[in-house]
């Protein structure tokens, strides 16, 4: 059962809004390779805000995304694309409907 997951939100710098929509677009790849990440999504919320939300069946497929190819693209990028600090949150999911 998918129960939990990690959220990010991500403001852009200003001018970096396209960069950070081809970043989160590429990463979508990465995840595809995460066998214990069932959902990855990469919205945005407004002009300049975006957002991860993954989730997981267990903490170790949480783990290994945080500790993945994703994270590091973002930790690498961040000086440059992001007006704040890359934060993870990690949260529980109370309720979920998935494809399987």
């Amino acid at each position: 059962m998918t129960s939990l997951a990690i959220y990010v939100r991500l403001e852009a710098k200003p001018g970096k809004e396209q960069e950070v929509i081809d970043l989160l677009k590429q990463a979508r790849s990465l995840v595809m390779d995460e066998p214990g990440t069932p959902a990855w999504f990469a919205i945005r919320l407004g002009p300049s805000t975006f957002a991860i939300f993954d989730a997981f069946d267990d903490e170790q497929g949480r783990q290994a995304h945080i500790h993945g190819k994703v994270a590091a693209a973002l930790t690498e990028k961040a000086p440059d694309l992001f007006a704040n600090s890359v934060e993870i949150v990690k949260v529980d999911v109370i309720a979920a409907k998935l494809p399987r």
